[in-house]
């Protein structure tokens, strides 16, 4: 039986982001039509340069991995109702944890212990940028979104002193740390696996390490206490409180971890790509990580999809402004905006309608169901 206000979860979880998908993609071909071009021709190229060819493929899925990453670290802090979207900031200072530990190993262990402590530096450094907000809010009654949003901006000029400054290699005009050796980069796939066909593609290990976080992140919220406690609180915080649940705990715990799945994207890029630390390597993915948690409905099978998606936009946006001249890098960012609009703020522009009509369904097989 469906009650107004609820919805089958195939329902909940696949047809309203596909109505708030298909949505996007009509505004996205009406500017299309506007500047003159065909928005089919446009789609077909967006497939392609995603889809069609191995070093699309390698590169969409590199895009995925830093959405995987900060969208997780959306979706947790979500499921505590708390909107943490100080993910730029998080990454950011989480990609000089791993600068650190990468610079500090690279010269003597392999890449595959450099890893173990890449992976920590990031985790721990993500966390603690994420623990001075996760404070204020508990203990200071201080908005975790207007904290968040200014330490995305504190963690910008901290990193821009430290690569100017202290980690600039000596001699060097670029404010960036030296390159790593290679027991301070993680493997590509092109590499590791020569007959898959990835071109230049930068994608690497740091996919799977991805991967691993979500298997991590669904048995942390929906298979263990704490997981339990974090859903309860997240969906009525005064009973859960009556219940004996603590919010000072839940809302720090939580922020941290949030913190330290975002501080890991850093592994794709610092680790992984770049094989350096340089600034502004989190390019936006820590915002766009937001409408992947709330596509993908705070779920890593959700999350994965919604990442791939995004991937397609990025790297068939990139082949389609190559291709159409007159479809501009520009109008490639605008078409991303209104999926990211639709996606989230544009959320629940569907729901009402689509509630009245199950519930209309419902009650027409109750009252079948009593004749």
């Amino acid at each position: 039986m469906t009650k107004q206000g609820q919805l089958p979860r195939w329902v909940d979880y696949g047809l309203l982001p596909a109505l708030n998908l298909i949505a996007a993609f009509i505004v996205s071909g009406l500017v299309v039509v506007v500047i003159g071009e065909d928005p089919f021709e446009a789609v077909k190229w967006i497939v392609y340069g995603a889809l069609g060819y191995g070093e699309g493929v390698g590169f969409t899925l590199f895009y995925a991995t830093n959405f995987i990453f900060t969208g997780l670290a959306v979706a947790v802090a979500f499921h505590a109702g708390l909107f943490n979207i100080g993910g730029e900031g998080q990454a950011y200072v989480g990609g000089l944890g791993i600068a650190l530990a990468c610079l500090a190993l690279d010269a003597y262990m392999p890449w595959y212990v450099t890893m173990i402590f890449a992976v920590l530096g990031g985790a721990l450094f993500g966390a603690a940028w994420a623990f001075i907000p996760a404070w204020l809010q508990a203990k200071r009654g201080s908005h975790i979104v207007i904290t968040t949003i200014m330490f995305n901006f504190i963690a910008s000029s901290l990193m821009v002193y430290l690569l100017a400054n202290l980690l600039i290699p000596q001699g060097s005009m670029q404010p960036s740390t030296r390159n790593f050796d290679v027991g301070g980069q993680l493997p590509l796939l092109r590499n590791m696996w020569p007959t898959l066909d990835l071109g230049q593609s930068p994608v690497n290990l740091a996919f799977f390490i991805a991967l691993v976080a979500c298997v991590v992140v669904w048995l942390l919220i929906w298979r263990t206490k704490l997981g339990f406690e974090i859903r309860s609180f997240g969906a009525n915080p005064t009973a859960a409180q009556y219940a004996g649940i603590s919010p000072v705990r839940i809302i720090v715990v939580t922020m941290l971890i949030s913190g330290a799945l975002a501080g890991l994207m850093g592994m794709n890029e610092v680790m992984g790509s770049q094989s350096k630390l340089l600034l502004d390597f989190t390019a936006g993915y820590g915002f766009v990580g937001i409408a992947v948690a709330l596509m993908g409905r705070g779920h890593p099978i959700g999350i994965i999809l919604a990442s791939m998606l995004f991937g397609l936009l990025y790297q068939g946006g990139a082949e389609l402004a190559f291709e159409i001249p007159t479809i501009s890098r520009e109008m490639i960012v605008v078409i991303q905006a209104l999926v990211i609009l639709f996606a989230g703020a544009l959320e629940h522009m569907f729901r009402p309608a689509v509630e009245s009509f199950f519930a209309k369904i419902s009650q027409t097989k109750q009252a079948e169901g009593a004749a």
